[in-house]
């Protein structure tokens, strides 16, 4: 197993405004961008050469990476000129791959924070001789996500839309968003037009009897495509409950990047990361939240599960919880944001404007 493709052009809409200006995958989670955890991961697996399919500001992703040398990987990009879809995206890349027909090839989306057995489900693969293979993950409540059951084998009967009813729910199996690929299955791809593997590539192999093999993986799974969940997802990285070699530090309650300022009574936990150059003033309390490069926690504020963006600011005594600030804005002092309240990049709240509970 050598080589895999990174699906990581989309928008990130339901992320803004964090997305505004930055790519989903180069959003700073645990300290990095969320790119880095995905690519050591893979390279600890075994991969060596990785090909990014970009399309979204993609110009941002070569700068920051390279050529993959101080990762310890091949890393080439191919960025798309009109959406794609995620099979499209895969297709659309094929050209850089090594990989001989029968070859397996990863494929992540770039959205997925998982604790994943990359070598596992490799493996599932070649002894099975599958064409595809997924990565299955249960859920409790899989209504927001297609359903993919399989056989006492592990093999994929069926590809199901979000079910709409309780009689629709034939399995709490959903699709992670990683798969193994044999190489011919890529290059089978329709080009020149967009293609969704979960709607049309998927369903087609299996009405044509190709062999699409289900590995289930349990262990710590989590979308990030909200901001709540990214936040999540970040502090777990720190906490050590989500593994990654890429955490710039030892796990614990807390993460403090080179450069960051913190007052001694400044009070952190629940794996909050303050990052380069920002600042958290004396008395202020940050529990389970990301305070990114040049942000400004002022005197006695409170946060609670919130990302606090690029040279941001909160003010004095000013209580965030579930709150995103965008990149430059300020939220000045004595106000309350809660209940996942967006505040847009370079937006600027007067001092006491906004409450979410009686003015005491």
């Amino acid at each position: 197993m050598t080589e895999a493709i990174l699906l990581v052009g989309g928008k990130g809409t339901r992320l803004r405004p964090l997305t505004v200006h930055t790519p989903k995958p180069m959003v700073r989670a645990a300290g990095v961008p969320f790119l880095t955890h995905q690519l050591a991961r893979a390279r600890a697996a075994g991969v060596d050469h990785i090909v990014l399919a970009t399309s979204y500001l993609a110009e941002v992703f070569e700068p920051y990476f390279g050529d993959g040398a101080s990762l310890g990987l091949h890393i080439e990009y191919v960025t798309e000129e009109e959406p794609l879809g995620t099979g499209g995206a895969i297709r659309n890349v094929a050209s850089r791959l090594h990989s001989g027909p029968d070859d397996p090839v990863l494929i992540f989306n770039g959205d997925i924070l998982t604790g994943l057995d990359i070598r596992a489900l490799v493996d599932t693969h070649q002894r099975t001789h599958a064409d595809v293979s997924l990565h299955l993950t249960k859920v409790t409540d899989p209504r927001a996500y297609g359903l993919v059951p399989t056989d006492e084998t592990g093999r994929v009967t069926a590809f199901l839309e979000k079910p709409q009813t309780p009689e629709e729910i034939v399995t709490d199996q959903i699709n992670a968003g990683a798969y193994v690929f044999r190489r011919s299955v890529i290059d089978a791809i329709p080009t020149g037009r967009p293609v969704s593997v979960e709607r049309e590539t998927f369903p087609d192999l299996l009405s044509a009897g190709a062999h699409l093999q289900g590995m289930v993986d349990s262990t710590y799974w989590l979308d990030l495509g909200t901001p709540a969940a990214f936040v999540r997802g970040s502090a777990d990285l720190v906490l050590g409950r989500a593994p990654s070699p890429a955490v710039p530090g030892r796990c614990g309650d807390r993460l403090i990047l080179p450069t960051a300022r913190v007052a001694p009574d400044a009070k952190l936990a629940g794996g909050t990361v303050v990052g380069e150059g920002a600042f958290v003033a004396e008395g202020a309390r940050v529990f389970g939240s990301t305070i990114l490069p040049g942000a400004v926690i002022e005197p006695g504020a409170v946060i609670t599960d919130s990302l606090i963006g690029t040279r941001a600011r909160v003010g004095e005594r000013s209580v965030l919880t579930g709150t995103v600030i965008g990149d430059g804005a300020i939220v000045g002092p004595d106000n309350e944001l809660t209940s996942g309240a967006r505040v847009w990049c370079n937006a600027q709240i007067p001092p006491a404007s906004l409450r979410f509970s009686p003015d005491q």
